[in-house]
């Protein structure tokens, strides 16, 4: 019996022992791999930027860093002090370093110091053999070549937030990055790309014994966009030393060729880490660096607004080109009086002479004739208080006012009053640059919805002889052709008659000669005493309390490819300070002809070239 016994257990183990080694070996023989090898992700290059050219605006660097192996330094510390002999430190960095070592396993490696020079990695890698347990290793960083000349269109790249974590195990890399502003934030998961893995080989401590196989991912996808680098340096350095911003569009295609805001800031500090007080500097700027004037700055449109009045009156049968009114330099409605920029007003105005010389008392009468709903009606049409919806975040609408919207945001009835200053971009009025680009643009198009973009898309549209034409198509506003001939001859007139609000700022080569509007919005009341003392006058007054100086322009004026607006915060006088700006910008875009070279098949050529470059 106890032989029988025994007999039993043997034969339950020998059982156990068949189902566990043979039965069940492949599964145990993968736990058991699973057990000594590591999945590590590697983190894939990001996609370039490049700009229509295929010049680079966004693009990767190499990043060497000196990191520390806690067991093979004898003493932290001193190491640390032979490091700080070399390359700076912070006492910063001696409490981040000595606080890791404290918190990671021995083998596993700290960062010290980050984007080293080359000088740096020299001086460390001679003094390697007194230098225990320092090692280089070499990762990517972002890297913007343009700096603070483009940063409102590429925006940067970051460290990743712990609201920003979405499940994507990249993300959760410790040099991870991701897109905080501009077209890196847009268009972030395409330039993000795949993370690859590396298999590695470890014992029972966890530390690596060998790589065992290495999957490199997939490179981020690089992004072209309409941006010209070359006008946009060009543009930035002619605004630089004012709070200013512009715009400039190609009218064909509804490409954004430059935009600019001034003051800016460069992104390069961003993804190297930014400091306490290089952030709060930004941040406690009264010039607002962090904001892109050009789509979210919102600003009355002052007179370069009196084509949208215009229009309406011609496209309603209210008042035609030969409308004449008589400026004497002021009007009376109810107890008010409302004045020309003029005094003494300028006499019999038609409505080309009214927009050439911005006569206001002209555009006070069109105004009360049409009323503010075909105002806004009008205007409207034309991209104003609407998104036009750019490859960018912090865009902003602007505001078109209405009856309606009175009521719904005041709970009282729209004024007259304010019907004619609306009707020279005040009062509620509000506008973008971007938005004025637009309406500059929509005018010398012959009347279509020219629509802006960032980012190059291959549109085909069918010409007459069924061929394939590159380009979008646009819906016509359907408006009358008169009636914006005679838009376009005031604008022409503006900057090319002697009487024209910027003649000054005219160009003399007649191939490149354009068409404008100046304007001069006001940004509070003038009084009565100020008035017939002459003290409301800018140069008189605190820089805050200045006119905003505005200028909308497009050229060539006999087969108009480019517009362009300008505003420059509290600047003064739109004809002597925005006008000329606009004049260089337009001047130097059509010298280069950034439209020219515009090819999308050679641009997608460029983009399948550069991914992950």
């Amino acid at each position: 019996m106890l032989a029988g016994g025994q007999f039993l257990l043997l034969s339950s183990l020998v059982g156990r022992l068949y189902y566990l080694q043979v039965l069940q070996s492949d599964r145990y023989a993968m736990l058991a791999d699973e057990n000594r090898i590591n999945i590590k992700l590697l983190p894939p290059p990001r996609g370039r930027i490049l700009d229509r050219h295929g010049e680079a605006l966004a693009t990767n660097r190499l990043n060497y860093r000196v990191a520390l192996v806690s067991e093979h330094a004898k003493d932290i510390t001193a190491t640390l002090d032979a490091l700080a002999s070399l390359i700076p430190l912070s006492k910063r960095d001696y409490q981040r370093v000595l606080r890791d070592a404290r918190r990671k396993r021995d083998f596993v490696p700290i960062t010290v110091r980050e984007n080293l020079t080359w000088s740096e990695v020299s001086r460390i890698e001679v003094n390697a053999p007194d230098l225990a347990g320092v090692v280089i290793e070499v990762g990517q960083t972002r890297y913007y070549p343009l700096g603070a000349t483009a940063v409102y269109i590429t925006g940067y790249v970051a460290a990743v937030s712990e609201d920003e974590l979405t499940g994507d195990p990249l993300l959760a890399l410790p040099d991870s990055r991701i897109g905080k502003s501009g077209v890196e934030k847009i268009y972030d998961l395409a330039l993000r790309g795949k993370a690859g893995n590396s298999q590695v080989e470890v014992n029972a401590y966890g530390r690596v014994i060998r790589e065992l196989e290495r999957n490199e991912g997939q490179p981020g996808d690089a992004l072209v966009l309409t941006l010209d680098a070359g006008l946009q340096r060009y543009v930035s350095a002619r605004i630089a030393g004012q709070i200013a911003s512009a715009v400039v569009l190609d009218i064909h295609t509804g490409d954004v060729l430059a935009l600019a805001s001034s003051p800016s800031y460069d992104p390069n500090l961003f993804t190297k880490g930014i400091s306490t007080e290089d952030w709060n500097a930004l941040l406690n700027n009264p010039y607002k660096p962090l904001i892109s004037k050009a789509i979210s700055g919102q600003y009355p449109p002052g007179s370069t607004f009196k084509m949208m009045v215009a229009l309406a009156a011609l496209e309603g049968g209210i008042a035609g080109r030969s409308h004449e009114v008589t400026c004497r330099g002021e009007v009376d409605l109810g107890n008010r009086t409302f004045h020309c920029w003029k005094r003494g007003g300028h006499g019999k105005m038609t409505m080309v002479k009214a927009l050439e010389q911005s006569c206001d008392v002209y555009f006070y009468d069109i105004a009360l004739r049409v009323g503010i709903n075909r105002i806004a009606k009008m205007a409207r049409r034309f991209g104003f208080g609407e998104l036009a919806n750019i490859d960018l975040y912090g865009e902003r609408p602007g505001l078109m006012p209405d009856r309606d919207w009175k009521l719904a945001n005041y709970e009282v009835a729209w004024q007259k009053g304010e019907t004619l200053v609306a009707g020279i971009g005040q009062g509620f009025v509000q506008a973008t640059p971007l938005q004025l680009a637009v309406m500059a643009a929509r005018i010398a198009s012959g009347g279509t919805a020219v629509t802006p973009h960032l980012s190059r898309r291959a549109l085909r549209r069918a010409t007459e002889d069924g061929a394939a034409e590159t380009g979008p198509v646009f819906e016509s506003l359907g408006l009358s052709p008169a009636s914006l001939d005679v838009i376009v001859e005031g604008m022409t007139r503006v900057v090319n008659n002697v009487r024209g609000t910027a003649y000054r700022a005219r160009i003399d080569e007649s191939e490149l000669a354009m068409a404008g509007k100046t304007g001069t919005s006001q940004v509070r009341n003038i009084s009565k005493s100020e008035r017939k003392t002459g003290v409301f006058k800018n140069a008189q007054r605190p820089w805050e309390e200045r006119d905003h100086a505005l200028f909308v322009a497009f050229a060539p004026i006999d087969d108009p490819r480019y517009s362009i607006s300008i505003v420059v915060e509290h600047g003064g006088s739109g004809s002597s300070v925005a006008a000329p700006i606009a004049r260089d910008i337009l001047r130097e875009t059509q010298r280069r002809d950034p439209a020219r070279d515009g090819s999308l098949d050679r641009l997608a050529a460029v983009a399948n070239n550069s991914n992950g470059g």
